[in-house]
């Protein structure tokens, strides 16, 4: 990729680099955003911390099983990890040294979902066809939830953590957590739903399809859209927390090197308009809106970090895995950016403002 030029005032520059010994596979800031937690497919968790070069802390050794999916409780108070043994592991976070508190085994299953509730200490996690939810307050599973009809692809909270949201072949099952013993909305997709996610308000969620589609549905409105016409299944979705002038989120999709970006229309029966972002020239791995921005940040395997100002135009490159990127996570107050690589990198760039324009960092 040519170096890009822009008049833009605000930008980005690389603030800090450490390497894990394997592929990336999970980033993730604690909500204060003082900590960031990536973990490895050689099984390493580490925490990084500071303000100028990071503190590294070793949570989990290397130990050759695949660590996959990293959350922090709403409070910041807990951290969890799950992979390919079948343990979920959770740390408490404090002052000193976070400290091991609860080790949940199913050894027979591979965990590659995990996520908590943004309001209260529930944690869920994928077990093949089934979710499992944890109540850190109790310290024991508060529910086991069957998907049945495949494993579980994807699963995600409602804003309000009231609902649970699951996905597999031939749907969105959504559980809420008043009563688990409840049958849950199904939302019917005709292949399978790979992604899901929730607008930032709670009111619309979206399926990434097998078959190359993307299904919204306005949780108060029972006909859902279908967006048609990519070039491969949809393995990544972002809502924006900005609103247009129709009332609702950007929502960006990812398919192969694609991104479409998605809004909604004033007239209700134009549905949704999309507009492709090209620049990538290797799969999308992973794809965030900065918080309270329409800056859309993506990562490819192609080894760029693409910055898109107001989630139309190509603003800023930003690179550092030559083999390419796997994860990206905003700071949850969008001061900096982080990204895990194919060989291990961690990197950080944090918000800069200069008086000309930039390039490649």
């Amino acid at each position: 990729m040519s170096s890009l030029k822009t008049k833009k005032q605000i930008g980005f520059d690389r603030h800090w680099q450490g390497t894990l010994s394997d592929y990336v596979t999970a980033i993730a800031w604690s909500p204060d955003g003082k900590i960031l937690a990536a973990s490895s497919a050689a099984g390493e968790v580490v925490l990084y911390q500071g303000t100028g070069t990071f503190q590294t802390t070793p949570l989990q050794a290397v130990d050759g099983h695949s660590v996959d999916c990293l959350a922090f409780s709403h409070d910041g108070q807990l951290l969890a990890a799950g992979g390919q043994t079948g343990q979920v592991s959770i740390w408490r976070m404090q002052s000193d040294l976070p400290a091991l508190i609860a080790t949940v085994n199913n050894s027979s299953t591979w965990v590659d979902r995990l996520a908590w509730s943004p309001t209260q200490n529930l944690l869920a996690f994928s077990l093949g066809k089934y979710v499992q939810v944890w109540d850190a307050n109790l310290g024991d599973v508060a529910a086991t939830l069957n998907f049945n009809t495949s494993s579980v692809l994807d699963l995600t909270w409602h804003p309000d953590g009231q609902r649970l949201s699951v996905s597999g072949y031939q749907g969105v099952k959504i559980w809420t957590a008043a009563d688990w013993d409840d049958d849950p909305y199904l939302l019917t997709i005709s292949s399978a739903s790979m992604a899901i996610a929730w607008s930032p308000d709670g009111k619309y969620i979206a399926s990434g399809n097998l078959d190359r589609t993307i299904t919204v549905l306005e949780w108060d409105n029972p006909h859902p859209w279908v967006i048609r016409g990519f070039p491969g299944k949809i393995h990544q979705l972002a809502w924006s927390d900005v609103l247009t002038k129709a009332g609702a989120s950007l929502l960006a999709s990812a398919s192969a090197e694609g991104i479409i970006v998605w809004e909604k229309q004033e007239d209700e029966s134009l549905g949704w308009e999309g507009r492709v972002l090209e620049g990538h020239e290797g799969t999308v791995q992973s794809i965030h809106f900065q918080p309270d921005v329409l800056l859309l940040a993506s990562a490819a395997a192609d080894g760029w970090v693409c910055l898109w100002h107001k989630a139309k135009q190509l603003a800023q490159v930003l690179n550092g895995a030559p083999n390419g990127f796997s994860c990206l996570a905003w700071q949850p107050k969008g001061q900096q950016l982080a990204a895990g690589g194919q060989n291990g990198e961690v990197l950080v760039w944090s918000k800069v403002r200069r008086g000309q324009g930039f390039g490649q960092r």
